[in-house]
């Protein structure tokens, strides 16, 4: 799986003290970065072919301002013109959320999806789980 650390902000943090559940997303976002590179290398977004179809994120526990959290992320299936990339945030050794985010190869010009390439399926084979 690949790996991000990241330290919450405290406008991450909801009145009960835990870290907000929009902030999850974010998080996920974020560290795609080295999936959307296999993409579009230069992540220039009027070279983009990639859109989200689905995101899902499961809570299995509190997450709290000022402790390290770490990102893990791995692909988790691959099919013929969509992908699933799996998510993870711990704190202090426990899965504290989990994501899912269905991610699919798209024409923008055409409005349509398209087939991933050998080459990208084969790239994304190195994280698959």
């Amino acid at each position: 799986m690949l790996s991000e650390k990241l330290m919450p902000r405290f406008s991450e943090t909801d009145v009960l003290g835990h870290i907000n559940n929009t902030a999850l997303p974010v998080w996920f976002e974020a560290a795609r970065v080295p999936i959307f590179k296999i993409f579009t290398p230069d992540l220039d977004p009027k070279q983009w072919r990639l859109i989200v179809a689905k995101v899902e994120v499961t809570f299995k526990g509190e997450l709290f301002y000022g402790q390290e959290v770490e990102v893990k992320t791995a692909i988790e299936r691959i099919g013929s013109s969509s992908f699933v990339i799996l998510q993870q945030a711990w704190q202090h050794g426990t899965c504290c959320a989990e994501g899912k985010t269905v991610m699919v190869r798209y024409d923008f010009a055409n409005k349509s999806s398209q087939p991933l390439s050998e080459e990208e399926k084969q790239q994304l084979t190195a994280f698959l789980l």
